[in-house]
């Protein structure tokens, strides 16, 4: 026998990530202040009740979204860390992968990737934290010879950071752009810069 306000044949896992699916949806959408309990039921189908079963009130839900977006987050700078002996004509390409895959992960998830790096108030402390990840990949990179010696990598992980937020805000979430395009378009742009050899072609 179903439990009332449930979907019949949903589990209580299913109920409480559709619960999380459709907050994140109206938080995304509304702010935090703009998103209701009520909507949040009534979007996901379920009762009040069964809501307050595995969140004590919007807030929790709302935190334990942009804890989830944080998690990942973290998971995926880890992750593009450079291996130690690679070939160095295999470093942009490597590089371009890491980034192409955090740029996924917000393409696919939206309503998180609002939450978590532009709605909440954890956001500028998110950001923070990102900066210091990637300024700790950057400087084991350096230490393995695949990059110069003789630039601030804090100044470049905060730089990284700002060109991701805006180009997440004007590219990626607008649908604009592709993740791999704007993966290709920044790693190029850090590697190579912009500066041209006088008749408008890239320095070899």
């Amino acid at each position: 026998m179903a439990t009332r306000g449930r979907p019949k044949g949903a589990s209580g896992e299913e109920s409480r990530a559709l619960l999380l699916q459709v907050a994140a949806k109206e938080f995304a959408q509304n702010g935090y202040y703009g998103t209701k309990i009520s909507t949040i039921v009534k979007g996901a189908s379920l009762t009040q009740p069964v809501f307050y079963l595995y969140f004590q009130n919007k807030e929790a839900v709302f935190q334990e979204l942009v804890d989830l977006f944080r998690i990942r987050l973290v998971d995926f700078v880890n992750k593009s860390r450079l291996e130690p002996a690679l070939e160095l004509n295999t470093v942009q390409e490597r590089v371009t992968y890491g980034l192409a895959n955090l740029l996924r992960f917000f393409s696919k998830n939206p309503d998180l990737t609002r939450i978590g790096f532009y709605i909440s108030a954890d956001a500028d402390e998110i950001k923070k934290q990102l900066v210091i990840q990637i300024k700790e990949n950057l400087d084991v990179e350096v230490s393995e010879g695949y990059f110069r010696t003789d630039f601030d990598t804090h100044l470049l992980a905060e730089c990284l950071v700002g060109i991701i937020e805006r180009l997440t805000f004007t590219q990626l979430l607008t649908q604009q752009k592709d993740p791999e395009a704007i993966a290709n378009d920044i790693v190029k742009l850090f590697l190579y810069g912009i500066m041209g050899t006088g008749d408008g072609s890239p320095v070899p």
